[in-house]
């Protein structure tokens, strides 16, 4: 049938591909093209692969998991509590400095260091505030602080245990504790350069904490505490501690209420205006024990950090200077052991010696005297000294003036003691040969001096001073120090002798009279030295140091006390200066030991020849 319409249009028709056309589809027979442009089959090899990954990983995980729990999950646990233990250190006390009495000078009471751990503090402004008003600090600070990036700051020291269990009360993340013991010093300056201070870190810095810091400070425990992540203890968890060890306790010989009257005796000294320094020393004439060691200024050793550092030292035991006419103690002792004279032996005695390239001459140049040699002790003559030791020689002078304990430390329980300075008698020049006699170009500390004259009280025998009297551990057991061996230095007569000749320097004939004492028989020698100025390194405007050491009573010796004073600007003499000041504390000394006047009446002496 034939179509009336027209042809009919199918739109544009795509040629049949050829068959050598690279665009011809080539699939494998019977094949079907997939969604995607993948086939049937490489879907299928596409899943087959994840799906062995994922079984793969899964296995992973599980034989880790396997692993972590069951074969070494102890040593994840164990870390993960090592993790959350804390150690904290327990402070051990100090142990206490008492008096030979056992009053107290320095102890330690239980406190505490407060300290923070900013990455785990909630709120530094509101931790703040509640900690401001238990610790007396300003809120601000405190937030600062706490604000900080650090792991550990300090917020306060030595806080009470009281006000530990008020803030542990307040339940404060980030905030914990630590042993800090606080060092106290009841008697203040009294007896501080003796005692001596700690430092921040607990240890002695000077004095007897410094000398017995070993036995003092005793062996820190420790607490090992499991927390939570406020840095505060499980309740549940490890609690662990190895007890402190607390220091011994160190009992002095000296006494307090001594101590206290020889400092109060050298602060007046040092207030007169021309004393800038001074220095006594008082000891046990049978024992050698130091009953009183002072210096002024001294300082308190609870508030050590508000003194000059030049004044944390012990004078006494440190600081060297050249005394004068005491040292004629030595020199007519070595002059009556050795044979050369005896106290009633008469010299004529001019007012001036030569000796090498200088002149020497006595405090007030005078005419020719005729001077028995205890008259040359009183008058302090300079000249009758160098002429009886020139007859001793050089080379035995300094045999004695070493046996007496010059130029060598003590041996004092006492840190930074000076040796003192004594040269060989071999380097000696003439004027030096002539100066040491005299006291001058030899250097002694004020322990020396007394040292030296408790040699002569004591009937010739030195006994080296000690200041430590016991030590007593935590246990209670108590380890004394014994008397030190005596060395016999000169014999009882040439002790006896110089006795008598020392008596005669307080009499009113001799330089001191103002060192006597009612009631009680004094022995004892002034001193005056050129004091070196440190300007100059010379003699010219030093000024002088004044000394007066002696002991009573004189017919039964119980104290020694040597006293010496520095004195730039002051041209007095150890008469007018020092022996007062030994006076007064061997006044209180005698009172308060109890020493009961003998009723002895002075001795006549022969101090003028014929």
């Amino acid at each position: 049938m034939t179509n009336t319409l027209g042809p009919v249009r199918r739109g544009p028709q795509r040629p049949a591909p050829r068959a050598d056309s690279p665009f011809t589809p080539r699939r494998p027979p019977g094949s079907r093209r997939s969604r995607g442009g993948l086939s049937l089959a490489q879907r299928a090899l596409r899943n087959k692969v994840g799906l062995v990954v994922l079984v793969l990983l899964l296995t992973t995980v599980l034989v880790k998991l396997v692993f972590v729990q069951g074969v070494d999950g102890a040593t994840y646990a164990n870390a993960a509590q090592q993790d959350r233990l804390r150690t904290y250190p327990i402070a051990a006390l100090r142990g206490a400095i008492v008096d030979s009495s056992g009053r107290t000078l320095a102890y330690t009471v239980d406190a505490n260091r407060v300290v923070a751990d900013p990455t785990v503090v909630k709120n530094a402004q509101r931790t703040a505030q509640k900690l401001a008003a238990l610790l007396d600090v300003p809120a601000a600070g405190l937030a600062d602080k706490l604000s900080g990036s650090g792991r550990y700051v300090v917020l306060a020291r030595h806080v009470s245990p009281q006000t530990t269990d008020a803030i542990q009360a307040l339940g404060l993340a980030g905030i914990s504790f630590e042993d800090d013991p606080q060092r106290l010093y009841p008697a203040g300056a009294v007896g501080g350069q003796v005692v001596g201070f700690i430092g921040a870190d607990g240890d002695g810095l000077a004095g007897v904490e410094r000398r017995f810091q070993d036995r003092l400070a005793g062996t820190n425990g420790q607490r090992r505490v499991e927390v939570g992540s406020g840095g505060n203890p499980i309740p549940a968890g490890i609690d662990e501690s190895t007890p402190a060890v607390d220091g011994s306790s160190v009992a002095l010989t000296i006494d307090e209420d001594l101590q206290y009257v020889v400092e109060q005796r050298l602060a007046q000294a040092c207030s007169d205006g021309a004393t800038t320094r001074a220095s006594a020393v008082v000891l046990d004439v049978h024992t050698g024990e130091v009953k009183a060691m002072a210096s002024c200024p001294g300082y308190d050793p609870g508030h050590y950090n508000e003194t000059d550092p030049n004044l944390l030292g012990n004078p006494a035991v440190s600081d060297v200077f050249e005394p004068g006419s005491v040292m004629k103690a030595v020199s007519l002792s070595a002059v009556l052991e050795e044979g050369v004279a005896t106290p009633d032996t008469v010299l004529t005695v001019p007012g001036h010696i030569q000796a090498g390239d200088v002149v020497v001459q006595d405090a007030h140049d005078h005419a020719p005297v005729q001077w028995t040699v205890t008259g040359i002790m009183a008058h302090s003559s300079n000249i009758g000294t160098i002429m009886l030791t020139r007859q001793v020689g050089d080379e035995t002078l300094e045999k004695y003036l070493r046996a007496f304990g010059v130029g060598s430390r003590t041996g004092i329980e006492l840190p930074a003691e000076s040796p003192g300075i004594l040269q060989k008698s071999s380097d000696w020049t003439d004027s030096r040969a002539a100066n040491v006699p005299i006291g001058q170009g030899v250097s002694v500390t004020t322990l020396q001096l007394a040292s030296i004259y408790q040699t002569i009280a004591n009937g010739g025998v030195r006994i080296p001073p000690r200041i430590v009297q016991s030590v007593t551990a935590a246990d209670g057991r108590v380890t004394r120090e014994g008397t030190p061996d005596g060395t016999r230095v000169i014999s009882e007569h040439t002790a006896s002798q110089m006795t008598y000749m020392l008596e005669s320097v307080v009499s009113r004939h001799g330089t001191a009279p103002t060192a006597a004492i009612d009631g009680f028989l004094v022995a004892g020698k002034t001193g005056t030295a050129q004091r070196a100025n440190p300007d100059t390194g010379s003699y010219a405007g030093g000024g002088y140091v004044t000394t007066f050491a002696g002991f009573a009573p004189a017919d039964d010796p119980q104290y020694v006390i040597a006293v010496n004073l520095e004195r730039p600007t002051s041209s007095e003499e150890g008469g007018e200066t020092a022996a007062p000041v030994f006076h007064d504390i061997m006044s209180y000394a005698l009172t308060a030991g109890g020493v009961v006047p003998s009723g002895a009446s002075p001795p006549e002496f022969k101090l003028d020849g014929p």
